[in-house]
């Protein structure tokens, strides 16, 4: 398997994204842009990304930040800077898919994103932003920022793989959640996990002492079981 990291510029910001692909397998294969949680591209996205290669797509992990956190308030920092500069979310996201796209072993059009925690929500605003996915899946998204209304269609089909535990997707934002999917005429589904918090797949933040943020196995487990699902549903090609 190749496996590289790719350095790539959006608006003067150099940014180092990573990339997993099984070259054995040949062209004219699915694409799978991944996105990271907000502690930056860490090995948690990289394996992420060889486990799709793994599976037969070629897996391009984008970098939204440009650095690597230092701690938990660097983290934020960052991740307020994002929030507060939605254009430049988008812009940066848009550059990772056209990275993926400009693979030569992709077919473009054949192209899904998943993300994780920060990453989610990335993901489900690139699914407004006709970006030519036709699928996306974001774990543990933190959904407490939804606005009340967005007139943006979706075509991609959307998947939320979410904790009953997580503070960040409470009963309400799950709700409001479903109500904004139903207004885009989606093709979504939302899958609650019991007994999981947030960032369930992530073995190493257990580490960080944070409440309602756990690594959960079974949860962890099937949703990525009900990821590959979807994308076996999307891509169904003799090349995977």
């Amino acid at each position: 398997m190749k496996t590289a990291d790719m350095v790539y510029e959006v608006d003067g910001t150099t940014l180092t994204g990573y990339l997993a692909d099984d070259e054995t397998r040949g062209g004219g294969r699915p694409g799978i842009l991944i996105v990271h949680q907000g502690r930056g591209l860490a090995e948690h996205t990289r394996e992420r990304a060889r486990m799709l290669a793994d599976l037969g797509f070629v897996a391009f992990a984008l970098d939204m930040f440009g650095e690597t956190p230092r701690d938990m308030a660097h983290a934020m920092r960052l991740l307020q800077h994002m929030a507060g500069n939605p254009a430049l979310l988008r812009r940066r996201a848009m550059a990772g898919l056209e990275q993926l796209k400009a693979q030569a072993n992709v077919d473009a059009k054949r192209l899904a994103a998943i993300g994780y925690c920060f990453g989610g929500v990335v993901v489900l605003e690139l699914a407004r932003l006709g970006a030519g996915l036709a699928a996306v899946v974001a774990f543990h998204p933190a959904l407490t920022q939804l606005p009340e209304c967005d007139e943006r269609k979706i075509a991609a089909k959307v998947m939320v793989c979410a904790g009953d535990e997580d503070p960040l997707i409470p009963v309400a934002a799950r709700e409001k959640f479903a109500g904004l999917m139903r207004a885009a005429d989606a093709d979504w589904q939302f899958l609650l996990y019991g007994g999981a918090g947030h960032s369930f797949t992530d073995r190493d933040v257990d580490a960080l002492a944070m409440t309602g943020f756990f690594y959960h196995a079974p949860a962890d487990r099937r949703s990525w079981a009900a990821m590959r699902e979807l994308l076996e549903e999307t891509f169904t090609s003799s090349s995977l």
